[in-house]
């Protein structure tokens, strides 16, 4: 497995050969252009995790989850996972330190941390990965898909705790 890597650059090599194509040249204009396109993600980066440190500092993370606590009962999502579920979208470190906590407050063999195991590895930092996708193409019209992975998201925790309840 470790000559994976090398044997890849010597085909590229090779057939960049080949083909008359100065490498190094275009290895330069192709490192140019991604840290371009590094520069604009970082100011999206820093707002992502601004938002996240914000809400954490500020306690809307906590009134939301406090909120929606009995709505995640009716729907079979224990509300103690209910800061689980609004911080994961927007922070895999913050939810991994959520997940944590239920770990360590419930042991991990309770119906809480098995839920809160598959809500954590069933779904994706949505607007971290949102906002640099989108931040990449340029594109117009970003309702639609936010509401498309939100909704996804909503659904994986609903099916990820039905889940543990039958096994």
């Amino acid at each position: 497995m470790s000559l994976v890597i090398p044997s890849l650059f010597v085909i590229i090599i090779t057939i960049a050969a080949a083909k008359k194509v100065n490498v190094f040249l275009s290895f330069c204009a192709g490192a140019e252009e991604g840290f371009k396109f590094t520069l604009t993600l970082l100011p999206i980066i820093a707002a992502v995790f601004m938002m996240c440190n914000l809400m954490e500092i500020s306690g809307i993370a906590d009134a939301l989850a406090r909120a929606l606590s009995p709505a995640m009962n009716a729907l079979g999502i224990p509300g103690e996972l209910a800061k689980l579920a609004i911080i994961k979208p927007f922070s895999g470190s913050g939810s991994l330190s959520l997940l944590t906590e239920v770990l360590e407050e419930y042991g991990a063999d309770s119906y809480i941390a098995r839920c809160a195991c598959t809500i954590y590895s069933s779904s994706e930092t949505v607007f971290y990965v949102f906002a640099l996708y989108f931040a990449g193409t340029n594109k117009k019209g970003r309702a639609a898909p936010l509401a498309i992975v939100i909704l996804s998201t909503i659904l994986s925790t609903i099916l990820s705790c039905m889940l543990c309840r039958v096994l």
